[in-house]
């Protein structure tokens, strides 16, 4: 069979205008595997395949696509040196990367999300990972559903160009005043957005996370609050995270574990495969880890987090919402709100895949909707007792 192919048409029905996709693995089963799966919803077409980088973008002269599906480890061009080729020449593409579960893979993954790769996939089998083929292909399929939509959204605006969240903050009088030109035509209602000093700093994010995440940690600098961070990833993942991060902000950053006491400053991660809780040990808050159902298809999960922490905190709680598929961290944010505490959720022009964020905005529990470039220095203004007049 040639290593590049066009899909072959798929019975049931099928969307006018699918995502369209393309297949990079050295493997043919894989290939098979994986495009059976694609085109089993109907939403989305298999356009091309190939076995390396360097055949891939041979093939993307011909076959326009909205994502590509790549392998880390294939001969002649592997997909760490295929993938900022592509993203240079075709930046309008979001690229996945595919990978087994491992520490190497793991940190090849989040280099890859440096580069250019909007998410990654870790293939069904892994060593110590423990889930079904169905898990995947749902995990799967709304991710190239998610970017590919994100995608010809971003396309149809212009890439780089998208509606913004008004300067003007509404009045007491006035809230909750509406933000017309957010949520992809709809109106997002903002609450008043009160000045305030946190205990505790909350952060939700997933698609697209990693890069997101770095980059607010760097612009919010040292700060006496502890911050609290559910991003949703595998376990071994999550340990590269809080590596990278310690690193890169100077900061300590760790995964949180069982009883781990809670000290001013410092980061924690939510550990893959475990909800991550905060609850009071004696005098002090402590981590607490749960094996609770995943939540929103996840765990870890936001919402779990953030109501352990409106518990815990009260109006004392500062939570932000980064990019991110689905709705994870609307509920959880509400329960913050009610409890006293202010939400601060990621713009779609800036966000990977604007689902958490904006199911969040939409929900009407946000203070403010920036681009990510505001975020860590918006919430230094409120760890430093100022934030928004």
């Amino acid at each position: 069979m040639a290593d590049l192919h066009a899909s072959a048409a798929v019975s049931g029905a099928r969307s006018a205008d699918p995502i369209k996709v393309m297949l990079v693995d050295d493997a043919l089963v894989v290939r098979g595997m994986l495009s059976r799966m694609l085109e089993g919803t109907g939403d989305i077409s298999v356009v091309a395949s190939a076995g390396d980088g360097e055949r891939a973008l041979d093939a993307l002269k011909r076959n326009p696509v909205d994502v590509v599906l790549l392998d880390i480890e294939m001969p002649r061009m592997n997909g760490i040196e295929a993938l900022p080729k592509i993203v240079a020449e075709y930046p309008g593409i979001q690229v996945v990367m595919a990978s087994t579960l491992t520490k190497r893979n793991a940190e090849i993954s989040l280099k890859a999300m440096e580069l250019g790769a909007a998410d990654y996939v870790t293939k069904p089998g892994s060593t110590g990972e423990l889930r079904s083929s169905d898990d995947f292909k749902r995990e799967l399929v709304e991710k190239v559903l998610s970017l590919g939509r994100a995608a010809r959204r971003r396309a149809a605006q212009g890439i780089g160009r998208s509606p913004v969240v008004p300067a003007r903050r509404p009045t007491a009088s006035e809230a909750p005043a509406q933000a017309a030109g957010l949520g992809r035509g709809k109106e997002v209602t903002l609450r008043p957005l009160k000045p305030f000093k946190p205990d505790a700093l909350a952060i939700g994010s997933s698609t697209g996370g990693p890069q997101a995440l770095l980059k607010v940690l760097k612009d919010l600098g040292a700060v006496r609050q502890p911050i609290f961070i559910t991003q949703h990833m595998p376990p071994t993942f999550t340990t590269i995270l809080a590596e990278h991060i310690a690193r890169s902000t100077g900061r300590t950053c760790q995964e949180g574990t069982e009883g781990m006491s809670v000290e001013s400053g410092n980061i924690y991660l939510a550990p893959g495969g475990r909800h991550m809780l905060i609850k009071r040990k004696g005098a002090l808050p402590a981590i607490s880890l749960s094996d609770d159902p995943p939540e929103n298809f996840c765990r870890p999960a936001v919402d779990p987090m953030l109501r352990s922490l409106a518990t815990l905190y009260g109006s004392k709680l500062l939570v932000t919402i980064l990019t991110g598929m689905g709705s994870d961290g609307a509920k959880g944010g509400q329960v913050c709100v009610d409890a006293g505490g202010q939400v601060l959720a990621q713009d779609e022009a800036t966000s990977v895949v604007w689902g958490m964020p904006g199911a969040a905005a939409m929900a009407g529990i946000c203070g403010a909707v920036l681009p990510l470039g505001k975020i860590g220095t918006e919430i230094r203004r409120f760890a430093a007792g100022g934030g928004r007049t």
